[in-house]
């Protein structure tokens, strides 16, 4: 008996739909499984495939209906137009990060507009996301990148070297390994999720992404107040942080950053759903 692609397709999705989960995941996985774009995939509706790649679909399909992520399955994620390799060590990237990168890159030309050589620090680094895209997108920056997490340290390492860029890995907690130089960029997406907030999130993110990248105490907030109480010696005269937050959290972290550097121009930014989103720190002494 012959099978082809839209016949996979069509039924993976009424399956997942059924079961309570997204449609696009049956596109997403039946690429990954066929080694192939969007656009391959739509011109290869019409071919057969064998019996142990029908099988391997579903067995796929069946893993993503009780809860593993899809980029877990397939063991990567898109970001900034970069594949990353993506564990259950880390937590998967966003497309709100790359909001951040954005605005970073935004700030650097416009605080260092020589392109000079800068210093970048960023700080719980998980896949590498973060750091090895500001690296390719502004290379003339140096670029150290710190995690609590060995093992996401690892994975980290692991997509630097894949997507050739020269970063220098440090583990330890928030700024310890970056207290003995200044920086001129320090940029984090810290756990930012309150623990009670955990009875309102996906099953997909809280059964399977690592808790401790994505809750934190104080109603989500304590890392940005260690942040902002640790940062100042380590900042340059001209210099900025970027941190990027839950959509609640914009005034108490901007409150966080101006206590710490009065003198200091704080803003909330907004991201394209126009939520609060990223708190920038622009030191200009």
């Amino acid at each position: 008996m012959t099978r082809q692609v839209f016949e996979a397709l069509n039924r993976a999705s009424s399956f997942l739909q059924d079961n309570g989960r997204e449609e696009h995941a049956a596109r997403l996985l039946l690429q990954h499984l066929l080694n192939t774009s969007y656009t391959g995939l739509l011109l290869a509706m019409q071919d057969e495939m064998t019996e142990v790649q029908w099988e391997n679909y579903f067995e796929m399909i069946e893993e993503h209906i009780k809860g593993r992520p899809v980029q877990y399955i397939t063991g990567e994620e898109e970001f900034y137009g970069r594949t990353f390799k993506v564990d259950k060590s880390v937590l998967i990237p966003r497309p709100e990060t790359e909001e951040l990168i954005v605005e970073a890159l935004k700030r650097i030309e416009s605080l260092f507009p020589a392109r000079e050589r800068i210093r970048l620090a960023d700080i719980g680094t998980g896949s590498g996301a973060i750091a090895i895209t500001m690296k390719k997108e502004a290379p003339q920056a140096t670029v150290i990148a710190t995690d609590i997490s060995p093992v996401a340290l690892t994975t980290a390492k692991y997509n630097a070297k894949q997507l050739d860029a020269e970063i220098d890995f440090r583990e330890g907690d928030l700024t310890a390994p970056i207290v003995e130089e200044k920086w001129d960029v320090v940029l984090s997406n810290p756990p930012y999720i309150a623990f009670d907030e955990a009875k309102e999130m996906s099953d997909v993110v809280l059964e399977h992404e690592p808790h401790s990248a994505l809750f934190a105490e104080e109603s989500g907030l304590a890392l940005y107040r260690k942040l902002a109480e640790k940062l100042p010696p380590l900042m340059k005269k001209t210099s900025f942080i970027g941190v990027e937050i839950g959509y609640t959290q914009g005034e108490a972290v901007a409150e966080f950053f101006k206590k710490s550097f009065p003198q200091a121009k704080v803003k909330i930014v907004k991201d394209i759903n126009k939520k609060d989103r990223m708190i920038f720190c622009e030191i200009c002494e």
